[in-house]
């Protein structure tokens, strides 16, 4: 097997005291690696600091998902025996995929009873892995039952409570419907985003709701084999206007989030071009990809052997990843969900 398709070749070793375990008081205070993916050359700056890497005219896309209180926890209506679910997916209606756990305990027609019992899911259809879907049955508007119920769907390698459920989500953050934060946006501010667009940056959004393909771990050897889950995306005509016409300019277009990456890259690998849709996809990134939407990427430190640093390795070359990734545990960078940023791009001009 190439060795690029070898799971192995994407790990690293992590000191476990650098999983930052809750958000900075000022979400721009993070540090920022600066990687050039072209000569893997470094530079250690402050995430306010991103702005001198701009310029007139750079087009940045945001994924404006808003996380729901996808975790719940409740009980079997017949036996009692406790059960935690986390929505990933509105299917259609109230037909929901989630992760259950245990779901070995469930069957089609079991049924879940939340809090006193406001809300219920009755188990339609049981599947591998614990996902199951279900149909919620409730009186009023679900995410004001999903507030009252429901808690943030934090990592599990998040052991502190998070205290401000704000810090959760993206300043920008729009569009109810996320199992997990798109994290690499948690670092802006609203004063960062207004300073960009002072200096000619064109800020839009895409929406891609972050459900378990971004987070499920690969569990084969030869990564070729990994299949992603599927996670829904919508791009609008004007943003599809805006990519488009930076495309014709030549101008640069920056992810914010490997969400939005995957979104860009689908959109354009099916009609050559960035058009108005909502589609799902499960688009794997990985080495000896070419990316034909994006010139650089905003984004955070990843789990090892996770499809996130594979597509990151795609962007940059894994040997420039691997050694940024050292330089990063070297230098105590905070990792993962909460943890520091990167900017991947070409900056020798610059």
């Amino acid at each position: 097997m190439n060795e690029i398709y070898d799971v192995d070749y994407y790990d690293y070793e992590l000191p476990l005291e650098l999983i930052a375990q809750v958000p900075l008081k000022d979400r721009s205070d993070s540090k920022l690696l600066v990687l050039d993916r072209k000569t893997g050359k470094i530079a250690d700056k402050i995430f306010k600091n991103i702005v001198s890497y701009f310029r007139k005219g750079d087009v940045l896309v945001l994924n404006d998902t808003k996380v729901i209180p996808a975790r719940l926890l409740g009980a079997k209506e017949d036996t009692g025996a406790v059960i935690e679910i986390l929505l990933l997916k509105n299917i259609e209606g109230d037909i929901w995929e989630c992760l259950a756990k245990p779901g070995k305990r469930l069957h089609e027609g079991s049924i879940i009873v939340f809090g006193n019992g406001e809300l219920k899911a009755k188990v339609s259809l049981k599947k591998d892995d614990g996902i199951v879907h279900v149909e919620l049955i409730y009186e009023g508007i679900l995410l004001e039952i999903l507030d009252k119920l429901g808690s943030m769907p934090t990592p599990p390698y998040i052991h502190e409570q998070l205290k401000d459920k704000l810090r959760y989500q993206t300043v920008y953050a729009k569009i109810p419907g996320s199992a997990a934060a798109p994290t690499a946006g948690l670092h802006f501010t609203d004063e960062i985003l207004e300073e960009l667009k002072n200096m000619g940056v064109i800020i839009t959004y895409v929406t891609l709701h972050v459900g378990l393909g971004t987070f499920r771990p690969v569990g084969v050897s030869n990564i070729k084999e990994h299949d992603m889950h599927s996670e829904v995306f919508m791009v609008s005509e004007e943003t599809s206007n805006i990519l488009n016409e930076a495309k014709r300019d030549e101008r640069r277009i920056i992810a914010v989030g490997t969400t939005t990456t995957r979104t860009l890259e689908s959109v354009i690998n099916k009609y050559g071009e960035f058009k108005e849709c909502t589609e799902s996809t499960n688009i794997f990134i990985y080495p000896g990809y070419k990316f034909k939407a994006i010139d650089a990427l905003i984004t955070n430190f990843h789990l090892p052997k996770s499809t996130l640093i594979m597509l990151v390795s795609a962007l940059a070359g894994r040997d420039n990843i691997i050694n940024a990734y050292k330089h990063a545990v070297s230098n105590k960078y905070r990792f993962f969900s909460f943890g520091d940023a990167m900017f991947i791009g070409d900056f020798n001009e610059d």
